[in-house]
């Protein structure tokens, strides 16, 4: 094969991939719906409710906690504790939760004289959580009140249930990302986890909302301190060790996005970067055969990474062949007509889907239908871009440095 038969191959490769992944989500989670979801809106009742510990880990975040625990104390569910994990903050945050521990009996803390991140503040509230099961959420999450329930089914009647995670919507639309990011979190991340969840395993559970059965986590030591993204972490180990992780849609958990490019381009670098590292921890999977359920979810996060570089590997070249003349015949980074067109109607295609599968939770999302348009320019260009910078910060990083907590942005004030 030539040089430019070569080129043409690679460049419908960086046109086609996205628009084949597309169908794929929309399939999956067509398919999940109306095997899982479709008519089961009502938490389904237990001879018994296990007990929950609830850990929510906390870093300067005097702004949201005390929203956030009054939404958990309205929580329906009959047996469950809350603790607080003040991880070295250095803002009004340790004098707020001692106060709701006086004040809610519910409520109990821990806290951390320094900044040891997210897993060593999760590993040290386990320690003194009571709960048979474990729910972790973020500090801003806001849980809709029947959550635990709808958690507690699966861990209950599936011995082998190990981790559930459940389903963030976005809270703040008030600018042009967050409305972006509405239609993203419904489009992309929730079809994407129904269709993993149909092909057998989840690439990661969703750090500001999961769950996790105590014994599970034994089995595997807990979280590790040393990753960027623990929350991809945790879920690799667990099904390494043949535990079954889930996707619950009707654990509603209310967020907060980012809403500037900085806030945006900082988030995605780190799910980038620890996406690589998982990778790169895990990679010993391709020598075991009883390993191979993970294969395909290793297999297409590369695919993805190695498309980035090929799309930008497209731009730069483009930008170069408009100012010296090179021996090759360069490709344009815009696709074909009939290729933009068909992108374009399959991120029509994805929305009105979520907009179908997801619509019991959110009743407002028609409304956002118009804003959809650009998800593209988001979720192709600013992650494929922070692929590339994010992927050899993972291959240079020196094992065993801890992560610790860097303040997120969580919209405008």
């Amino acid at each position: 094969m030539n040089a430019s038969g070569l080129l043409d191959l690679i460049s419908d490769f960086v046109y086609l991939y996205p628009l084949l992944m597309s169908f794929i989500w929309m399939i999956g989670g067509l398919i999940y719906y109306r095997r899982l979801e479709r008519n089961k809106q009502v938490p389904p009742e237990l001879n018994r409710w296990p007990m929950f510990s609830i850990l929510v880990p906390c870093h300067n975040e005097e702004e949201h906690i005390e929203k956030t625990v009054q939404y958990l104390l309205n929580l329906d569910y009959p047996d469950y504790e809350i603790i607080l994990i003040d991880d070295g903050s250095d803002d009004s945050t340790a004098s707020i939760i001692k106060s709701l521990c006086s004040t809610h009996p519910q409520v109990r803390a821990v806290y951390v004289k320094d900044n040891s991140g997210k897993a060593e503040a999760l590993n040290v509230g386990s320690l003194v959580a009571k709960g048979e099961l474990l729910l972790t959420i973020d500090a801003d999450a806001l849980l809709e009140p029947s959550v635990m329930k709808w958690l507690a089914w699966h861990f209950v009647k599936y011995p082998r249930v190990g981790a559930v995670t459940g389903n963030p919507r976005v809270l703040n639309r008030t600018s042009l990302l967050a409305k972006i990011q509405v239609g993203e979190y419904s489009t992309i991340i929730g079809l994407i986890k129904r269709t993993q969840r149909i092909l057998g395993k989840v690439l990661t559970v969703s750090g500001v909302v999961a769950a996790f059965r105590r014994q599970a986590l034994a089995t595997v030591g807990f979280w590790d301190n040393d990753m960027v993204t623990e929350d991809i972490d945790i879920t690799w180990k667990l099904e390494k060790k043949f535990w079954d992780v889930r996707y619950e849609p009707r654990c509603i958990c209310w967020i907060l996005v980012p809403e500037t490019l900085r806030g945006l381009w900082r988030q995605r670098l780190r799910w980038c970067q620890g996406g690589i590292e998982v990778l790169r921890k895990h990679c010993g999977i391709w020598l075991s055969w009883k390993q191979r359920r993970l294969w395909p979810v290793f297999t297409e996060y590369i695919t993805s990474v190695i498309w980035a570089y090929l799309f930008w590997s497209f731009v730069i070249l483009w930008v170069i062949g408009h100012i010296w003349v090179l021996p090759i015949r360069v490709l344009s980074p815009i696709p074909p007509r009939w290729t933009g067109s068909m992108l374009a109607l399959a991120c029509v295609a994805q929305f009105l889907v979520s907009l179908y599968v997801d619509r019991a939770y959110d009743k407002r999302m028609g409304r956002y239908l118009f804003w959809v348009i650009w998800y593209p320019f988001m979720y192709w260009v600013i992650n494929s871009l922070a692929t590339l910078v994010g992927t050899p910060r993972a291959l240079l990083k020196k094992k065993g440095e801890r992560a610790v907590w860097v303040s997120p942005d969580r919209g405008l004030t």
